[in-house]
């Protein structure tokens, strides 16, 4: 998982500040690096790192970087890749034809078989990077037109993407044909953006215009913005976007993350009914569908736990130490409004089931006098490979474990999680998802599979 924004202006030359701003907004999406590059006349100046936005970039950067066309992401570190400044993005490729930046979101299922092809026909690799195989397949298939390029080498990858790339004259972006990733169209004044989440074009002064369709290449220059179809295929956006790791502002692919949350907390209580004094949410992922869940039950939604917002996602943290570490400092019951009472928890998901156990035993100690979880997803059994590094399947808790197994591993008194058809309903309807974490169907073939 990562956030991806590029900015194309015909005259600022200071649209790395929108690129910052938007990385800001985008932050949840990726914690391990951050980077932006930028068009200056036809140089691309860049500048990358671990760690935060705010630790990454400083005024003087940001004032160094100057051009009219620029691209960022935030990313996170992958249990497949080093946790290393070489493995941040953008990616800056020189070759024969001229340099150009990318930057992705996304994972390709084929990406050890198409690497290995091009390092036996003798190109180099200096990252782990799925974006540095694109490029060079952009770059082996550039001839007279770019587009045509990109165009053949996103029909030899397999997997699910949202790429921005950048030219000394133009930006250019391109969604998987099966729409896994999300990646939205926007405008600042006369100036166009691309980004993973509509929250950032909002961040940054902009207006949402539209999703990137599945399978469409958009390209802005100076005559303003066009777009060609590579190929479509089944829609299938991740739900696990609208669960969890969208943020509930954003905008994607017709649906309100917040409604879809929102949504599910009802439907939870619906399928699920039970009688308590107060319903809580799990911070920040869980509390939109506590609020629903509040609302459709006519039970109080109360602030129970405090967070710590200067902690990260324990979720997307890449090592187990690190993720048990994360949530003993991040997050603190709020006593006075928990002490003696039947209590609701209502969160996103469980993964590992390491936040959710100590959140249960936190609520205890603090006096709850019961604790009944409910979340506003089905059982993560699945290991993803489309872009969310969720663990090996013999690391989720729910893949070898039953329902009322894992209720007495986190000591709750009951446990709920929605149904699969109900998260769907939630979220607008069975029109195109990925479910594969879920019921391990994926719209992409996992390569040992096919």
């Amino acid at each position: 998982m990562s956030g991806i924004i590029g900015v194309f202006s015909k005259d600022n030359q200071k649209v790395s500040k929108y690129i910052y701003y938007g990385l800001y907004a985008l932050q949840h999406r990726g914690q391990a690096s951050a980077g932006i590059s930028i068009n200056n006349n036809g140089f691309i100046d860049y500048e990358k790192n671990l760690g935060l936005v705010g630790d990454v970039f400083t005024s003087e950067v940001i004032n160094r970087l100057i051009g009219n066309i620029a691209i960022g992401q935030v990313r996170y570190a992958s249990h497949s890749e080093k946790r290393s400044k070489i493995n941040s993005e953008p990616l800056v490729v020189g070759y024969k034809n001229g340099a150009l930046s990318i930057c992705m979101d996304g994972a390709l299922a084929n990406y050890e078989e198409l690497r290995g092809k091009l390092e036996e026909n003798g190109h180099l690799f200096q990252t782990d990077l799925a974006g540095e195989v694109i490029a060079s397949l952009i770059a082996k298939y550039h001839k007279d037109s770019l587009i045509d390029a990109i165009k053949k080498a996103l029909t030899e990858v397999n997997g699910s993407y949202s790429l921005i790339i950048m030219t000394k004259d133009s930006l250019i972006a391109a969604r998987d044909p099966h729409g896994i990733r999300p990646l939205s169209i926007g405008k600042v004044g006369d100036d166009f953006i691309f980004s993973s989440e509509t929250c950032a074009i909002e961040c940054i002064g902009g207006e949402f215009t539209r999703d990137c369709n599945p399978g469409e290449i958009a390209i802005i220059d100076s005559d303003g913005i066009r777009s060609e179809m590579i190929q479509s295929k089944k829609r299938a956006l991740c739900i696990f976007e609208l669960v969890y790791l969208a943020r509930p502002d954003s905008y994607i692919d017709k649906r309100y993350v917040y409604t879809s949350r929102f949504n599910a907390g009802e439907i939870l209580y619906t399928e699920c009914p039970i009688k308590a004094d107060i319903v809580i949410g799990a911070p920040d992922s869980g509390t939109v569908a506590a609020i629903g869940y509040a609302k459709k039950s006519q039970i109080p939604y109360t602030e129970g736990i405090i967070k710590n917002r200067y902690i990260g996602r324990t979720f997307i943290e890449p090592t187990q130490d690190i993720r048990e570490e994360g949530v003993r400092i991040k997050l603190n019951p709020l006593t006075s409004n928990i002490k003696g009472k039947d209590l609701i928890l209502v969160d996103d998901s469980i993964v590992r089931g390491t936040t959710i156990k100590r959140t249960v035993e936190m609520l205890r100690n603090a006096g709850a006098k019961s604790v009944h979880v409910r979340i506003a997803s089905p059982p993560v059994k699945h290991s993803c490979f489309l872009g969310v590094d969720t663990p090996n399947e013999e690391n989720l808790i729910a893949n070898y474990m039953t329902v009322e197994e894992i209720r007495k591993a986190i000591n709750a008194d009951s446990l709920y999680f929605i149904s699969l058809e109900g998260l769907v309903e939630a979220s607008g309807g069975n029109n195109g998802f990925c479910k594969g974490c879920f019921n391990g169907e994926y719209p992409v073939k996992r390569l040992k599979e096919e």
